[in-house]
């Protein structure tokens, strides 16, 4: 397995066909999957197989990997390697798919087909149908992984709403107590204070839905795979969206009650540095027609308007 995560790609050997590419993995994944179901037969039911038929199968299945071991190298990073990743992703997982099946087969008693049995062998069907729902360039790629990231951003943000709704202060119809002059358990409920910061940062959250799910129109509208230089952007547009999700997560996570409210200060600006990276990168590449522009600045302003509130509402925190 650490041949796929870690290996390089052959580079330049000749000319690369993308549709031959695309056809010959398709074969590859397909003939394991039926070598998946000629092994998963030959252990569900006695007697044994002989030793020469278990020779054929292990040959059968072992040049299988290999044919789509063989292939999935073909692809060079040139092709981008958000494309690229995705691709060994989908044949790790047949890889893996079927060295969990020929383990279950193993260490099953042959009686009859298992539950587990029948589990693996579905596993590496379905990791073989996979390839038919990969994106075909790098532009159909990083357009999958930047609706991925938009998709756990959409959750955070109606996660954190739904907690602002339901998180009212439980103790604010009860005065405060006598004896200790304050109400209750302020570990469990957000202050006025707290409150304030906490609409500042749910901008800077709305501010990178909206900033993803402008980026996606864009890469789905103009991006293009023609070209080295366009492949590249499409690549560095993908990783810097990529660092927004888990920057929305961590802020999220440093805005529920008790809050500190310095930690959510560096946590947003990490956020905003990210939003501005993402911005800029879009800006200055193919995607980004100058009658684009327009949102690219509006978001821009929208990101260090909530930061600058931010930034003023803990300034006593410094």
């Amino acid at each position: 397995l650490s041949a796929f995560t870690e290996g390089e790609p052959g580079e330049g050997r000749e000319p690369f066909d993308l549709p031959r590419f695309w056809d010959a993995l398709g074969q590859t994944f397909k003939v394991t999957s039926q070598e998946a179901t000629k092994l998963s037969l030959a252990f569900s039911r006695p007697p044994l197989t002989s030793a020469e038929d278990c020779r054929k199968l292990s040959e059968d299945v072992q040049n299988a990997i290999l044919a789509v071991a063989t292939v999935y190298y073909w692809l060079p990073k040139g092709q981008g390697t958000t494309l690229r990743k995705m691709v060994r992703d989908a044949t790790t997982e047949v890889v893996e798919g079927m060295i969990q099946l020929t383990e279950t087969i193993l260490s099953a008693p042959l009686e009859s087909l298992s539950q587990e049995q029948l589990i693996s062998t579905g596993g590496v069907w379905e990791a073989c149908e996979q390839v038919s729902n990969l994106p075909r360039d790098n532009q159909a790629a990083v357009a999958s992984a930047l609706a991925v990231c938009l998709g756990v951003v959409k959750d955070a943000l109606e996660e954190m709403e739904h907690a602002l709704v339901e998180g009212q202060d439980p103790y604010s119809d009860i005065m405060e107590d006598e004896e200790l002059g304050f109400r209750g358990n302020r570990d469990t409920y957000w202050s006025e204070a707290d409150r304030k910061l906490l609409s500042s940062c749910m901008g800077l959250m709305k501010a990178s839905k909206a900033c993803l799910k402008k980026v996606l129109g864009v890469v789905k509208a103009y991006g293009k795979a023609d070209s080295p230089e366009q492949i590249a952007q499409l690549d560095d547009l993908a990783d810097i969206a990529n660092e927004i999700s888990p920057s929305v997560d961590e802020l999220a996570l440093s805005m529920y009650p008790p809050m500190n409210q310095l930690a959510v200060r560096l946590n947003a600006a990490k956020l905003a540095s990210v939003l501005k990276k993402v911005l800029e990168i879009t800006k200055t590449s193919h995607v980004c027609p100058p009658s684009e522009e327009g949102w690219v600045q509006f978001l821009s302003g929208a990101v260090d308007h909530n930061m600058n509130k931010i930034k003023n509402f803990t300034q006593g925190q410094l």
